[in-house]
């Protein structure tokens, strides 16, 4: 399938490893010019020799400093002119006490909501005047086991980004959400033995085995295409069947 998506423009932060960096691959590889943003810039011009196409511009930013959005809008428009698809990946677990201070917290918020909301309306003048657009947020579970503030940023994206649609569908500009289940990467690896790995999958998920990040950029690529024009609003979750909500 021809997603036609040749030629259209990207931002994906926390591009240097795991999933951010599996959907900027994914994007590239299907013409797609990207910025990759991220903190650690040796991992990004890995990412630029790895994909070899030419097609991905890195750009070293902590997506929580305080001008974060204005730079990034800057420096993307500045290379393509405009900017057609914001993959909103950066974003860390906080799992917190009852007794956290409200400093961890205004951290955790920052970082797995602020941020995205930033960024994705510092883009969105610019998507609206040209009448097209794409804004993908990877964002967390619905069923906490304890209190994790990440959790509740991720939930305060849903609805965000729930609401906008509602405001920007006219516009040309869908927006969707991306719940990954168990998708391997150096810190799962680092922090789960094999013989946990393989039990959890034999009795939690459905499919038998941990994702790998391309199999979420899967369905963050055809997303971001015009051939899902008319899929916004929406929260799909990309887990092997492990969440047992209905919807």
């Amino acid at each position: 399938m021809d997603l036609g998506l040749k030629s259209k423009t990207a931002v994906v932060t926390g591009a240097s490893i795991g999933i951010g960096r599996a959907i900027a691959k994914g994007l590239a590889t299907e013409g797609v010019r990207v910025v990759a943003v991220a903190r650690r810039k040796d991992l990004l011009d890995q990412l630029v020799q790895e994909t070899g196409a030419g097609l991905i511009t890195p750009f070293e930013q902590d997506v929580m400093a305080a001008d974060a959005a204005e730079r990034l809008a800057a420096f993307a428009l500045g290379e393509f002119g405009h900017v057609d698809i914001l993959v909103n990946n950066a974003g860390g677990s906080r799992p917190l006490p009852v007794d956290a201070p409200d400093s961890k917290w205004d951290e955790a918020i920052a970082l797995n909501f602020t941020s995205y909301r930033r960024i994705a309306h510092a883009l969105l003048p610019q998507m609206m005047e040209r009448n097209w657009g794409r804004i993908i947020n990877i964002t967390g579970k619905s069923e906490p086991e304890g209190l994790n503030a990440a959790f509740a940023a991720k939930a305060a994206v849903h609805a965000w980004a729930k609401g906008l649609s509602r405001e920007i569908g006219k516009h040309g500009i869908t927006i969707n959400c991306i719940p990954p289940g168990r998708i391997m990467s150096e810190q799962i690896r680092r922090n789960y033995a094999p013989d946990y790995r393989e039990r959890f999958a034999e009795e939690e998920i459905p499919v038998g085995y941990w994702g790998e990040p391309e199999d979420l950029a899967a369905l963050a690529v055809f997303l971001a295409s015009p051939v899902a024009r008319y899929i916004t609003g929406t929260v799909i979750p990309v887990d092997g069947g492990l969440r047992r909500y209905q919807f």
